[in-house]
């Protein structure tokens, strides 16, 4: 048949086909995989790497050995722009790369919209690897002087960020930082109150103070100034505004949906180009909008395997069900965390211990494929 499969990005939405690979070079096609690192990073435990409860080894993917490993190659590179008509991915270094068949897990990004000037001491919590130039900065700073932290963003990122923070300086500096979280309108809003009150028990019993009822206008190096004009001083500051889709799709003229991502049918295929499928936080789901988490692109997994094959051979497509409500657990950086499920809430250790057993066993899944 002598297919060709590119997928750009090795994240959790192409984990199964990345496991899988050598099933589509056995039956005699070609497989490209296409991402800005040799590793993929896991979301779920980056705070916990800021903290050091986590190694870079515990909480990442070799993406580029597993694809070599199976036959398939590898190239390290972004994609800027698809050519649908074509079936051509045109990537950052100016290569053009043909496909029969292209998948999208190119995750998503925090909007640096509102930052001016030169943004030094100024991370955002995606790419994960971020983390890591954070936090030797926050570990020289903890060495040097007292420091403050400026977090942006009112979700789940602020809260583990804050609380890893705290955690990370508490562990390994001589002086612990002053952390702020400028939460907008206000912190996990979107959540039951009973994981709110969780959440700001957590952060204000750590003295890490909450700003809400005023979102941020500007930020810049040492500074984040509010829509009321207020302005605050930090040493670091954190962006962890809401993420959005890569700006690819659009840019490229493909379907998308209202937040920029990849519009795609109950196959998890584009509903204009039927060679092109994706998963993830880089697609908008026509049936029905999904949440950003990661238990989505997990649930797509097999679905996307199994479309993938079928569009090379012929073969039938199956249908995506997003299935029913989902575990969430909040990493506090404190040894404890917050779960919620339905109607079930408790925070604690045993909430953290249950996070790291699930996402231990998940990354030893994956992580046996380096073998």
């Amino acid at each position: 048949m002598n297919k060709h499969l590119v997928l750009v990005g090795g994240g959790h939405a192409h984990m199964v086909t990345l496991k899988n690979l050598h099933t589509f070079i056995e039956r005699g096609h070609r497989v490209t995989v296409i991402g800005p690192s040799r590793f993929h990073y896991y979301s779920g435990m980056g705070p916990g790497m800021l903290s050091r409860t986590y190694s870079p080894d515990d909480i990442r993917f070799a993406t580029e050995h597993v694809v070599s490993k199976q036959g398939g190659n590898f190239i390290l590179d972004s994609v800027v722009t698809i050519n649908a008509q074509e079936r051509t991915v045109h990537l950052e270094s100016g290569n053009t790369i043909q496909y029969d068949v292209l998948s999208f897990n190119a995750g998503s990004y925090v909007p640096w919209s509102m930052v001016t000037g030169e943004p030094l001491d100024i991370f955002s919590v995606k790419p994960i690897e971020t983390l890591l130039a954070a936090q030797k900065r926050i570990l020289e700073l903890s060495d040097q002087k007292s420091f403050s932290v400026g977090i942006v963003g009112g979700g789940p990122s602020s809260l583990e960020i804050a609380g890893n923070i705290w955690r990370l300086a508490k562990d390994n500096g001589k002086f612990q930082p002053t952390i702020q979280i400028f939460a907008g309108s206000e912190l996990m809003s979107r959540f039951p109150a009973k994981i709110r009150k969780m959440a700001y028990r957590s952060l204000q019993k750590r003295n890490i103070e909450i700003i809400e009822h005023d979102y941020a206008r500007e930020v810049s190096s040492g500074m984040i100034i509010l829509e009321s004009g207020k302005r605050f001083t930090a040493d670091v500051i954190f962006l962890a505004v809401g993420v959005k889709p890569s700006a690819i799709f659009k840019e490229s003229g493909l379907p998308t949906g209202p937040d920029g991502g990849l519009l795609v049918n109950k196959f998890l295929q584009s509903v204009a180009y039927p060679e092109i499928f994706g998963g993830g936080d880089c697609i908008y789901f026509q049936d029905e909008p999904l949440d950003k988490v990661g238990v989505y692109a997990v649930r797509e997994n097999p679905v996307l395997y199994h479309n993938l094959m079928a569009s090379l051979e012929g073969g039938e497509l199956q249908v995506f069900d997003p299935g029913g409500s989902y575990l969430l657990i909040f990493n506090l950086g404190d040894g404890k965390g917050i779960l919620g499920k339905n109607s079930l809430m408790f925070d604690g250790r045993l909430a953290f211990m249950i996070k790291d057993f699930i996402d231990r066993k998940f990354m030893r899944a994956f992580q046996a494929l380096e073998k």
